[in-house]
């Protein structure tokens, strides 16, 4: 990354260079350079590029009108709350990244922008897992393996578990005063992030298995609804809108799976290793595939794809399903 030609690269300011090297947050980018002598005094050994930052903080500002549009209008809740709280978590640290772009020797802009940009893609996870028990329903008992509030009541406990340590760890390595506590917290965090990984890589092995089952399902057996269902259910699951449903899943699976990876690569080596001081695969595998994630999880949005039918395939924490679609009351042979 190609530091600014306004940054200089060695002491200018009125102070003797022993305050600057033992108070960072006293330098500015005019009195200080990036690094001096192999000590790192600014967050990053980069300034964040003002334009892709800016361009990510404003994807995810523009997402928060659809989601609540298009949640409000189909009552899709759980969604709703979901993916608003992950992109208010994108959009603060992202604004910490673009105050980093002015100041990268002040910490709390770095501290906000490396906890608030961690565990907000949990919350995306989380919108992901509320959808697949309601595809369970709609599609029929008959070619899942487990009855569909397994399928949310685990994942969701799964994620939160992620949320926990990531939460947790950002806050001990925010707070540390050591180096011995700092690396504590970022190894909780790494713990958090190995765990979404985890959990990730279970559910596209459940999902890829369900979908397997459905595609093989004999259309003749007697007991499946996948054929036999309501005329809605077939309606809703050939329209466009629940393709694009299907797709946008798929996509932020994917992407959720990938930069939780990256991630815990960048954090192993250390706040301040190679990988952490990289601008470019940051931006790429953390800020675009995030945005090219939630964009879809906009697109191929629930409300949509089920047609206002979303309370309707819900399930019962005393059942399998909604009674209201015939085809959830499933007698397995």
């Amino acid at each position: 990354m190609t530091i600014s030609p306004n940054v200089t690269n060695t002491f200018t300011g009125p102070l003797p260079i022993a305050s600057y090297l033992a108070t960072p947050a006293l330098c500015t980018l005019q009195t200080c350079p990036l690094t001096w002598d192999g000590v790192v005094l600014s967050a990053f050994t980069y300034i964040p590029v003002l334009s892709g930052n800016v361009v990510l903080l404003a994807i995810f500002a523009a997402l928060l009108l659809p989601q609540f549009y298009l949640s409000i209008r189909y009552k899709v809740w759980g969604y709703l709350v979901a993916m608003v709280f992950g992109l208010a978590l994108e959009i603060i640290g992202y604004t910490g990244r673009v105050q980093m772009h002015y100041n990268p020797f002040t910490q709390q802009p770095y501290l906000t922008q490396l906890i608030c940009l961690t565990i907000a893609p949990a919350f995306f996870s989380g919108a992901v897992y509320l959808c697949l028990s309601r595809i369970v329903i709609l599609n029929g008992l008959v070619a899942s393996r487990f009855a569909p509030r397994t399928y949310t009541i685990v994942f969701v406990i799964f994620d939160f578990i992620s949320l926990c340590l990531q939460g947790v760890g950002g806050g001990i390595a925010a707070t540390g005063n050591t180096n011995s506590t700092v690396n504590t917290g970022r190894w909780i965090m790494i713990g958090g992030l190995l765990w979404q990984v985890v959990c990730t890589a279970i559910f596209i092995v459940v999902c890829a298995d369900y979908y397997l089952r459905v595609r093989l399902m004999n259309p003749t057996t007697t007991d499946t609804e996948i054929i036999a269902g309501d005329e809605d259910a077939k309606l809703i699951r050939a329209s466009l809108h629940f393709k694009l449903f299907l797709f946008g899943l798929a996509v932020a699976t994917t992407g959720i799976f990938t930069r939780s990876i990256f991630r815990v690569a960048e954090l192993w080596g250390g706040f301040n290793g190679s990988l952490e001081n990289q601008e470019i695969p940051f931006m790429i595998l953390e800020g675009g595939v995030i945005a090219a994630s939630c964009i879809a999880l906009t697109l191929g949005h629930p409300g949509w794809a089920f047609q206002g039918y979303w309370g309707e395939v819900n399930f019962s924490l005393k059942g399998n399903g909604s009674m209201k679609w015939p085809w959830t009351k499933v007698i397995r042979t």
